[in-house]
């Protein structure tokens, strides 16, 4: 897995485990779904995909179309690593079925003991 997609959104010390996970180890790409707060207060080396989860009109559908348009082709990786920490369900639902949509399969990661967990591969 050399890509990282990652929630950039809501939630409390969220942003820390991003910025945490994106030096745990050498990525090739990484992409960040967030709103135009995090694109411009966020400091990291990360490629953008910037949605409004928050607005009216934007159902699961339209941000899952979102989504995918900005990854398209961007991808070369049969499997990504994936990191739900940081946003709400809606925005969850929406990037895990962009992904899959592009036809690609996933590993969630997250953080144990400030280093990057394979969720169902490290014991």
């Amino acid at each position: 897995m050399s890509t990282l997609i990652a929630c950039l959104s809501t939630g409390k010390g969220t942003w820390t485990e991003v910025a945490t996970l994106i030096q745990a180890q050498p990525w090739d790409n990484i992409f960040l779904i967030t709103n135009q707060f995090g694109k411009e207060n966020f400091k990291g080396n990360a490629k953008f995909v910037v949605i409004d989860p928050f607005q009216e009109a934007s159902s699961v559908s339209s941000l899952t179309q979102e989504i995918k348009k900005q990854l398209q082709s961007k991808i070369a990786d049969f499997e990504i690593a994936l990191n739900l920490a940081s946003g709400s369900g809606k925005e969850h639902m929406a990037v895990m079925e962009a992904v899959l949509e592009l036809g690609l399969s996933f590993r969630l990661v997250t953080l144990r003991n400030n280093r990057l967990e394979v969720l169902g591969l490290n014991p």
